[in-house]
């Protein structure tokens, strides 16, 4: 959409990459995968939320390349590079966080939220468009203050309490000082304090004056030392050594801390082009990483136990860079380990993972790129325990997917049925079918009707909103995207031995739960395939690549699988045993990713806000 009014003609996108080496959002990050715990629980009873996918940023970044959007993932948050770069190009920034409403932009800040995407307009006379939406502008704030000083407004946001502080002591200074009248009681408690907080600091010159106020309200001898921490958090709302511009000039991009972690520069350079995952930095630097929790049974162990074999090999292959970056900060972990942060039943908790010793030409990360294709496409296959000449009649963009579904049918961690297999395997076949009837070759012209048939016929299989969610069949799908997203990032570790499959086709999850539904009840996959025999003849190739991996019962006639038979042992059980207890959790203030969500309303003025046309 925003191609079509012409704003995609030097389009830029910036993203977040990897926790910042402080940690000192720790305790926010641990409270959003509580929140999101809770939001997945309550959608997977048919509640409300949102939840985004689990591959949504592989998802995104393909998307960008596709649109030939130019990208940079920064090395930590990404805030004050973007800032910096849009007051460099006198351009608003686009974003759902509100810390751009404290962030002194030349020309806005523009919510995503905002822009009525299905309301293009033509601009009068021309032949472009616009699509309506609204620039949150700091100077009609402060104008809206009394005219107070822009400088004021990081003391602000740290007083109220951000991602990177929370002194409880800052509710001692809350409760004793006299707040000015801010909002109308109907608004709630946090939208009268954020606005009297506003009006209570538009009295004050500049922030030393102010910040001397607030120290008036605490014991002497705490003074010193919120005063120290409360500068250093307002720092982080000034502008950013790293030049963005010249990454975008074709140049490299260079973050100091990067730089001061002597890192691999082939990592740098990967990391920043998104061609590695945050996860991995975090593994890497931190030896840390956190397992987005998915809408799963949350009466079963988290879907990510699946994939921890795959993890592990990720952190035998950065252990050794981890360990050397030991000797700049203190790491409390016992060596050859990393943590995780995961979900266990509602709650989180930390466990300790031993990574895999690898071979020493594998340990050495700054060349591993120098490692034969052979090799590393070796050890991607034995890690998710598949042979190559498995893969051999599989379509290319389809290896890696195959590849994972062959672990994942392996798996005694998986309870997958036949349907399940056939509706994840009749899914992958939307990329193709929509290559063949796309295709300018006259070869396929006599196959697009039938390829045709089978993508609207599939399409209309989709669920629908309202339907109701078979949590066991969600559970094994989710599953499998963790096998996906962990055997894709190994994969890019090793400079991707296999293709990287086309995410924006291979798995639509409304797609594959409506498929199980009718395989089920009223369909078969060979009266689907009737219609299109290419796909039929790709399907089977699928089919059969994975069929020998999946356990005997799978194939058995409805209802005569033995449920009594007993288990096998789970391999590798040793690893299982060095996963820590719970580690007790830190209570936190925060209240969403919204925090300044009241600078934006409507009933400051009308000036407080613009149309962006």
């Amino acid at each position: 959409m925003l191609s079509s009014t012409g704003f995609a003609s030097t389009p830029t996108w910036s993203s977040d990459g990897g926790c910042d080496i402080s940690d000192k959002k720790l305790t926010t990050l641990k409270d959003r995968a509580k929140e999101k715990i809770q939001v997945a629980h309550s959608l997977s009873i048919g509640g409300g939320g949102c939840v985004c996918p689990l591959l949504i940023r592989e998802v995104f970044i393909q998307v960008l390349i596709k649109l030939q959007v130019c990208f940079v993932q920064c090395f930590s948050e990404a805030d004050r590079d973007i800032m910096t770069l849009a007051n460099h190009w006198n351009c608003p920034v686009l974003s759902s966080d509100s810390d751009f409403c404290i962030f002194d932009l030349k020309t806005g800040f523009c919510p995503l939220n905002s822009f009525q995407w299905r309301n293009m307009n033509v601009i009068q006379g021309t032949q472009d468009y616009y699509i309506p939406a609204k620039c949150f502008s700091l100077d009609a704030l402060c104008h809206y203050f009394s005219n107070m000083n822009k400088a004021l407004l990081p003391l602000f946001a740290v007083l109220c309490g951000n991602d990177h502080i929370n002194l409880p002591m800052m509710e001692r200074f809350l409760s004793q000082v006299r707040l000015p009248p801010g909002a109308a009681s109907s608004k709630g408690r946090r939208h009268h304090r954020v606005l009297g907080l506003l009006n209570w600091l538009s009295h004050f010159a500049n922030p030393t004056e102010a910040l001397n106020n607030v120290l008036k309200y605490l014991p002497k001898k705490d003074q010193e030392n919120v005063k120290e921490l409360l500068c250093c958090s307002m720092e982080e709302y000034h502008q950013s050594q790293v030049k963005l511009q010249d990454f975008f000039q074709g140049s490299t991009y260079v973050c100091p801390t990067a730089l001061n972690l002597g890192l691999p520069e082939w990592v740098q350079v990967a990391l920043s082009k998104g061609q590695l995952a945050p996860f991995i930095s975090d593994a890497l630097v931190l030896r840390r990483t956190f397992l987005h929790t998915q809408v799963e049974n949350m009466q079963q162990p988290n879907a990510h136990r699946i994939a921890l074999p795959i993890r592990q090999i990720i952190y035998g292959l950065l252990l050794n860079a981890s360990l050397h970056l030991e000797s700049m900060f203190w790491n409390p972990l016992p060596p050859q380990t990393f943590s995780e942060v995961e979900r266990i039943h509602k709650n989180i908790k930390t466990s300790i993972v031993d990574a895999v010793e690898l071979p020493k030409d594998h340990s050495d990360l700054s060349k591993l790129t120098e490692l034969s294709l052979a090799r590393r496409q070796a050890l991607l296959l034995e890690t998710l325990k598949v042979k190559q000449t498995i893969l051999d009649p599989v379509p290319a963009l389809l290896k890696l997917p195959i590849a994972v579904s062959c672990y994942w049918l392996q798996s005694t961690e998986a309870k997958a049925k036949l349907h399940h297999l056939q509706a994840l395997l009749l899914g992958m076949l939307m990329g193709p079918l929509h290559a063949m009837i796309n295709s300018p070759d006259k070869e396929h012209l006599q196959q697009e009707g039938g390829a045709k048939m089978l993508y609207d016929e599939l399409r209309r299989m989709q669920t629908r909103p309202g339907m109701r969610l078979d949590l066991d069949t969600a559970h094994v799908f989710c599953q499998w995207q963790c096998c996906l997203q962990m055997a894709m990032y190994l994969n890019q570790l090793l400079s991707t031995p296999l293709p990287e499959p086309d995410l924006t086709r291979l798995y639509n999850g409304s797609l594959v739960h409506g498929l199980c539904q009718q395989l089920l009840t009223s369909t078969s996959v060979e009266s689907l395939l009737s219609m299109c025999p290419k796909a039929k003849q790709l399907y089977e190739h699928l089919f059969n690549a994975t069929r020998s991996f999946a356990p005997a019962e799978l194939f058995l006639p409805k209802g005569k699988s033995n449920s009594k038979k007993k288990k096998p042992k789970k391999r590798s059980t040793n690893w299982s045993k060095n996963r820590g207890g719970p580690i007790s959790n830190t209570r936190c203030s925060h209240a969403g990713s919204n925090r300044f969500g009241p600078l934006m309303v409507e009933n400051l003025e009308e000036e407080e806000t613009s149309e962006l046309e």
